[in-house]
Parts: structure tokens; sequence; C-alpha cells
């Protein structure tokens, strides 16, 4: 019975996250179609742009057809007609991702995890389907496949992370107790897994959180050229409103294009363009209010920027090293090179996927490149995080260290010669 209520509630947990995506863009869209066309408007098409902005949310790109008509009174060039949208706004996919992991730490401290991420994904993957099949755009269409499977696969990933994490630490009295214990009895390298991605995790939300600072900081410096932008697009209230929260969809996405900058190999917008701390080559750029925020110009001097993602990889070789020590599991010098270089690997494969998303096409002719080309991004900050975390990791243990080592060493010793202590 337990495990049968935890997988309806794991069901009932994803309904609420695709309810909850969906209604976020389902609002606004209404708002707009009433304002905009008023009752007499066709409301036919609204569910399908809908659940096709819910899909693209979630990595799925988008092939559109601009009407012909649309086309010859706008002036716009046939070639540009048909584009593909690939550029993901990863707002939508990260409260996903987020209500998830919720949903599966959920499931793991009740006992039953393994049956909480099975249902919630089932569930999830069901609406999905339903989504994918009802909600089909003629001038903006995507994979049927990819909206199927892309959304059910963020959902499986945050479900199955938040389970893991719970059940690693609090034990689940099966499969993963059994791998602990096998992880355990590795001696010195049992820490190693668990250290690296934990440090991984505090390497990822270190460099994020210093994007979102840098972004904040432009704010400050360049909101003047982002509100003449704004001015420049003669649009009413509700429009503005609208392009508003258009952009706050793109925020984490903007995070990860600052990332790439702070790590050295920067992002482009359009092909043949790029924007880094050491140069920066642009072209005519569209008219968005964000791109505002883009600096003109770079300096070489730009580059020390590049010590951020290595002061990230520091802090966190510092958290790790101090878990270390407070769990009196002082490691060898092997042990410790392999979880640094396991931060800087894990750290790699994360910018990998969030560049892969992040990027690609926003539009016809050059706009189809845009964002940080992945391999790059991946590798440099990958390296910079491992630099970090190796420094605080590899560095010789301090006298505090050694002094508690010896008491622990020394504790242990007088409480197996003696079992009444």
């Amino acid at each position: 019975m337990q495990r049968l209520l935890v997988a309806l509630l794991a069901a009932f947990d994803a309904a609420i996250a695709a309810a909850v995506g969906l209604a976020a863009l389902l609002a606004p869209l209404t708002l707009l179609w009433t304002l905009a066309f008023g009752a007499a408007a066709e409301w036919g098409a609204l569910w399908p742009l809908t659940g096709t902005l819910w899909q693209f949310g979630h990595g799925a790109p988008v092939d559109v057809t601009l009407p012909v008509e649309l086309v010859t009174a706008a002036g716009v060039a046939p070639d540009a007609a048909a584009f593909t949208l690939s550029v993901t706004p990863l707002a939508f996919l990260l409260f996903t991702l987020l209500f998830a992991a919720r949903s599966g730490a959920r499931a793991a401290r009740a006992g039953a995890w393994l049956v909480g991420v099975g249902g919630g994904t089932a569930a999830f993957s069901a609406l999905a389907t339903g989504v994918a099949l009802t909600a089909r755009f003629a001038e903006a269409r995507t994979s049927l496949a990819m909206a199927i499977v892309l959304p059910t696969a963020v959902y499986l990933v945050g479900a199955l992370g938040g389970a893991l994490r719970v059940a690693w630490e609090d034990g689940d009295g099966g499969v993963v107790d059994r791998l602990h214990d096998l992880v355990d009895s590795w001696g010195d390298w049992g820490p190693v897994l668990a250290s690296a991605v934990r440090g991984a995790a505090v390497a990822v939300v270190s460099v994020m959180g210093m994007s979102a600072i840098a972004v904040t900081l432009m704010v400050f410096l360049r909101g003047g050229e982002v509100v003449a932008l704004f001015e420049a697009t003669r649009i009413d209230v509700l429009g503005g409103v609208m392009l508003t929260l258009a952009q706050l969809a793109y925020l984490p996405t903007v995070l990860v294009w600052t990332a790439s900058w702070l790590a050295g190999p920067g992002f482009a917008i359009g092909a043949g363009t790029s924007v880094s701390p050491a140069a920066t080559h642009l072209g005519v750029l569209p008219g968005l209010p964000v791109l505002g925020l883009v600096p003109e110009n770079s300096s070489m001097w730009m580059l020390v920027v590049v010590l951020l993602p290595v002061a990230a990889g520091a802090f966190a070789g510092w958290v790790v090293r101090s878990r270390l020590v407070w769990e009196s599991t002082p490691l060898g010098a092997a042990p410790r090179a392999v979880i640094a270089t396991g931060i800087g690997v894990l750290t790699a494969a994360v910018a990998a996927i969030a560049a892969l998303l992040a990027g690609g096409s926003m539009g016809p002719g050059r706009l189809a490149e845009a964002g940080p080309a992945v391999l790059p991004f991946a590798l440099v900050l990958g390296g910079e995080v491992l630099l970090g975390a190796a420094i605080l990791l590899l560095s010789p243990r301090n006298r505090d260290e050694l002094a508690e080592e010896r008491t622990d060493r020394w504790i242990a010793e007088m409480t197996a010669s003696d079992p009444d202590l």
C-alpha cells in the first residue's frame, strides 16, 4: 500500500509540474490574445502555441515557417521566412528539473524512491505525449519524438538525482545501500565518488552565482542601452510586459552565456561574431533589449576574470577538504588528486550540456549561430575548476588537520585497547 501511495503522490507531483509550466505560458498568452484580438479572436491557435513553447522550453528545437502574407507585408526576404529556434529559454527546464528533484527526494524519504521516480516519470511522459499530440502548430513545429523525449528526460534526471542524493545519505535498505557498502569497502578510495559529486555541485553553483553577479553589474553599467532598446521597439505597455516576461524566461540562458564569458571562450550572437574578455567582434545585433547588456569592447586586462572559475574550483576543493577533515577521513595524495579530477570532469560535463541547450539558432541567416561553443566552454571551464580544486585539495595539510588526525588516531587506539572507554 505504501508503494502505491508513493507512486500516486509522485504522479500527482509530475502533473503539478507540467500544469504549472503550461499555466505560466497560457495565462499571459490568454491575456495578450484577449487584449490584442478581442472576444472574436481565433482561440484554436492558443493551445498549440502554448504547448509548442512549453516543448521549446524543455530543449525541443522549433522550426518556424512564416506565412506568405506576413513575409510579403513585412518585406522579409523569402530565404528568411523559414528558420529554426534552438536557443532554449532555460527557466522552464530548470523549474521542471528542480520540481522533479524535490519529488524524487520525497519518494526516497518515504522509502520507495524507485517506485516514486518511475511513477512520476511515467506520469510526466504521458502528459508530455498528450501535449505533443494535441499542440501541433503549423507555423512553428517541433519534432514529435523530441517533444516527448526531452521533457521526459528532464523530469527523469531531476527525480533520479533528488532521490539518489537522499538515498545515498540516509540509506534505502536496498540497492543504494549495497552500492554504498561496496564503495565503503574501497578504503581510502571510498569517499572519492561522493566528494567529487559534491565538489562539482559546489563549483557549478559558484560559477552560476558569479555569473548572476556579473549580469547584475552589467544592468547597472549598461541599463541605459537596455532602456533605449525598449523604447526603440515602440510597443505598448502590454507588449513591454510580454517582452519582459520572455526575457526573464531566458535569464538562466543568459547566465550560461555569461559563465562562458567569465571562463574565457565567450559566446557568439551570429555567424562570425565573438564576445569574450579578450576581444569583442560584433555585427548588427537584433533589437532585443537584453542584448544591450553585451559589452561593446573588450581588453586584454579583462582576462583577469578567468580567475573567477579558478576561485570557484578552489572553493569547491575547500568545501570537500573541510568535509573530509570533519568526517575524520584524511586521504592520501592519490585519492585527493582523483577527487580534483572528478570535480573538473563533472563540471565540464554540466557545462557541455548547458552550452548545448543555451546555444544554437536564434533566427534566420547569420543568427543561426548563437551562444557558447560546446567543446571550448566545457574544456576551459572544467580545466579552470580542476586547477582551483587541485590547489586546495593537494596542498600540504596544515597543523590543525594533522593534530586532529593524530587525536582521532589516539582515540581509536585507546578505544580498541580499553573497550570500557
